[in-house]
Parts: structure tokens; sequence; C-alpha cells
């Protein structure tokens, strides 16, 4: 956990300082405005309450919507083919950036996940792949299309799955 919370932090760029000094500072003048406004006490309490549903929601919130203008993306899947003789499936994908920046890094995921024939049993099973695999592809330009290949290793499950693939860039 502490892992996770120090790449996080780590990963952070000048924008998502702003978005966050931003978000704190709207909290501070909602709550000075709250304590300006005591004596109607329906408008205090509904700013004091929309103060603080501001300081946890919206930077998350916030943080996820400009993350997706800022490092837009589309991935697409082209093919898999579980091999014959190995216990490997290999992915076969592009990457287009869409965004108007470039990308230093993009951290391509392949998630396999089974498949029941129940669709709620299908929508759960979406959530929690039974096999990931990343790779790291450096320096796309804006409007750059890249082919890529990610080999799913071991991959030992022998009924149906489905393949989905993911990128995050920054």
């Amino acid at each position: 956990m502490q892992e996770n919370i120090t790449d996080f932090i780590n990963n952070l760029i000048f924008y998502d300082y702003i978005l966050f000094g931003g978000i704190f500072l709207l909290f501070i003048l909602l709550l000075v405005l709250t304590i300006l406004l005591r004596r109607k006490t329906f408008l205090a309490v509904f700013l004091l309450l929309f103060s603080f549903f501001l300081l946890f929601i919206g930077p998350i919130i916030g943080y996820n919507q400009m993350h997706q203008f800022l490092f837009k993306n589309t991935t697409e899947l082209v093919s898999q083919k579980k091999l014959n003789f190995t216990q490997a499936v290999v992915v076969k994908g592009i990457l287009t950036n869409e965004s108007k920046f470039d990308f230093t890094s993009c951290k391509i995921t392949a998630s396999a996940y089974k498949i029941s024939g129940n669709s709620l049993k299908d929508f759960i099973f979406a959530f929690n792949p039974f096999k990931k695999m990343s790779i790291i592809e450096q320096d796309i330009v804006k409007g750059e299309v890249r082919d890529f290949k990610i080999i799913v290793e071991p991959f030992t499950y022998s009924k149906d799955y489905n393949i989905s693939i993911k990128a995050r860039c920054k």
C-alpha cells in the first residue's frame, strides 16, 4: 500500500498540484463564506456540507477527468491467440496517441478474465481478471499509432475467457 502511494506521489505532474491547490483554496473560501453566513442556517449548513464534499470528492474526479483529457489515448485489440505448445497467449494491439501532448511512457496492460455465459457473473468477472501482463512503451509523439505485442504467460486457464487491453500514459 505504501508503495502505491509513493508511486502516485512521484508521478504527479504540475497540473495536478494546481488542481489540488485550487480545490483546497475553494474549500477554505467556502468555509469562510459559511462562517460569514452563519445566521442563515440552511445556507450555512449547505455550504459546509458542499465544501467537505468538494474537499473529498473533487480531487478524485478532477484528477481522473484531467488525466483523461491530457493523456487521451485509444487501444485496439487486433488479435489474441493461445499458443499450442506453450502456456501463453499472444495479444496484439494498436495504441493511438490522441492527446495534444507527447507521451514519455505508456503502461499497456492486457487482462484476462473468465466468461460464464451469465451476464451478471460476466460483469463481476470483468472487475477481477485472473491474469494480467503489462509492457511499457516509451516516447510516443502526438498522433502516433504504435503496434504492440504482449505475451501473457503462464496461461493455464482452459475454459472460455476474454482479453481486454488498456493503457495509462504520461
